[in-house]
């Protein structure tokens, strides 16, 4: 299965992004989830959306601004972002097949998201 991310950018705070990871058509029938990670942090997970039902699950850091959403029509995987913060400057992935709490299969490059303050 494989993944690309993009979207990332420079962005002020406050401003909005999404992010789009093209996913494999193998994946329907896996969760996928992004997370992030900022420098000299462990990653992180950011949020998540269920293969059965489109169940999604988010970080406290970012509920109730970020939206993770999936088109399987377009094999996508998006995460919009509002109301950005500098704490959100990091670098995103997205992953798919859940193994684990915050353990997947596989993995897509990341792509860079900076937030100015």
């Amino acid at each position: 299965v494989q993944l690309q991310a993009f979207g990332g950018g420079l962005v002020q705070a406050g401003d909005s992004l999404t992010l789009t990871c093209v996913v494999d058509g193998r994946s329907r029938s896996y969760t996928t989830a992004w997370f992030r990670q900022a420098p000299e942090k462990e990653r992180e997970f950011v949020a998540s959306f269920g293969w059965n039902g489109g169940v999604t699950e988010y970080a406290d850091s970012v509920k109730g601004r970020f939206t993770i959403s999936r088109d399987y029509a377009k094999n996508t995987v998006s995460l919009q972002m509002n109301n950005l913060k500098s704490d959100d400057t990091a670098v995103y992935s997205c992953a798919a097949q859940r193994l684990g709490p915050n353990y997947y299969r596989y993995w897509g490059q990341g792509t860079q998201v900076t937030v100015s303050s």
